[in-house]
């Protein structure tokens, strides 16, 4: 059983007990391991626990409807920690896709382990080392995850173990194919008819972030919990809605969000040229001239502050905040609906609507 009743502290001492075994194995080969490991441990650092604590909520939501409030298990706390690593792993890759500088107000890994190599006045270009070594730090923290997650079936039951391996298998093709076809977007977009980019645009918000920031996360701590068909029904119809709310309020915070609370520069997805659902929907609203010059200027890098500034302008004056945010409460409600009458413990709903809310407003 778990030593903490809190979700949050509970991932977080089985996250130090893992990385510490990690530090120790690495110790024994050589400072550039221990280096590489210890980077790893960094991107672990951080964050609101969100797709663990959806974790931890499925499988509350399950088992609370035949008994009262129950400990929290090992396999379960040790489930929601592999996934925190995961979401590790998929942040640093990101990074390095994005040629994003920072992450939750502190330097991107790609520029950590850069700076590492200057430092150290190794030889060769530090920003490539950088970039390559990153590669391979996302890499080792998904296997990390992998170890993690194995680790915590080892002690669960035949059947939900399978179950929930079943899910997270889901989870990492699902968010693999919609990093590619976020990517994919940011050139293809000019080739599709306009009316069609709000509706790309949610394919990959559902499949990069919904699914697997809260539906999948929620389906394996069901599973562990030895969910049947109806509930798993409900926690997918809770989880995807308030996935795409989850996504649509990030994309705003990526335009219009402020560094200090993000960590992140304002603007950022401009510079990176995201194309969301809301610079579709501002698209949708320019006329053809002004949309020419929006696409110009949108994957600029290089865009300074009074640029950004007139981007944001232009998308609000298109309409496009204020349709996304109606979309977001469309969600968030359709995902409140879902809950009703459905087969789940009573205390457990309450959690996942105080998640929920958490997720969806929110400026971080």
């Amino acid at each position: 059983m778990s030593a903490s009743p809190d979700p949050v502290e509970a991932i977080s001492q089985r996250l130090d007990m893992f990385l510490a075994a990690q530090r120790a194995h690495a110790a024994a080969l050589g400072a550039e391991a221990a280096l590489f490991v210890e980077a790893g441990a960094a991107a672990c650092t951080g964050g609101k626990r969100l797709r663990g604590r959806f974790c931890v909520a499925g499988w509350r939501a399950v088992e609370e409807a035949s008994r009262p409030a129950p400990a929290l298990p090992a396999d379960v706390v040790t489930a929601a920690a592999s996934l925190e690593v995961f979401h590790a792993g998929a942040l640093v890759h990101d990074d390095v896709i994005d040629n994003s500088d920072t992450r939750r107000g502190r330097p991107a890994a790609h520029r950590a382990l850069e700076a590492a190599h200057r430092d150290a006045r190794w030889v060769g270009d530090a920003a490539s080392f950088g970039r390559s070594a990153a590669v391979l730090l996302g890499d080792l923290l998904v296997a990390w995850s992998d170890d993690l997650f194995e680790e915590g079936l080892a002690v669960a039951q035949p059947v939900p173990a399978s179950a929930a391996r079943g899910e997270y298998a889901t989870m990492r093709r699902e968010v693999t194919i919609g990093q590619f076809l976020d990517i994919a977007e940011e050139s293809a977009f000019l080739t599709e008819p306009d009316e069609r980019h709000a509706e790309r645009a949610l394919r990959v918000a559902s499949l990069k972030s919904a699914r697997y920031s809260i539906q999948q996360p929620l389906a394996i701590g069901a599973a562990l919990a030895g969910a049947d068909a109806e509930q798993t029904a409900a926690l997918a119809a809770f989880g995807h809605p308030l996935g795409m709310a989850f996504q649509l309020r990030d994309d705003v915070l990526g335009v219009f969000g402020d560094e200090r609370e993000t960590g992140k520069p304002s603007g950022d997805d401009l510079r990176e040229g995201k194309r969301t659902v809301l610079i579709a929907f501002a698209r949708e609203g320019l006329a053809p001239s002004a949309r020419r010059i929006a696409d110009e200027l949108i994957g600029d890098p290089t865009l300074d502050e009074g640029q950004i500034a007139s981007l944001q302008r232009t998308i609000v004056d298109s309409g496009a905040l204020d349709r996304v945010e109606t979309l977001i409460s469309e969600y968030a409600r359709e995902a409140e609906r879902s809950l009703s009458g459905a087969r789940l413990g009573n205390a457990a709903v309450g959690e996942l609507r105080d998640l929920a809310r958490a997720a969806t407003v929110r400026v971080t």
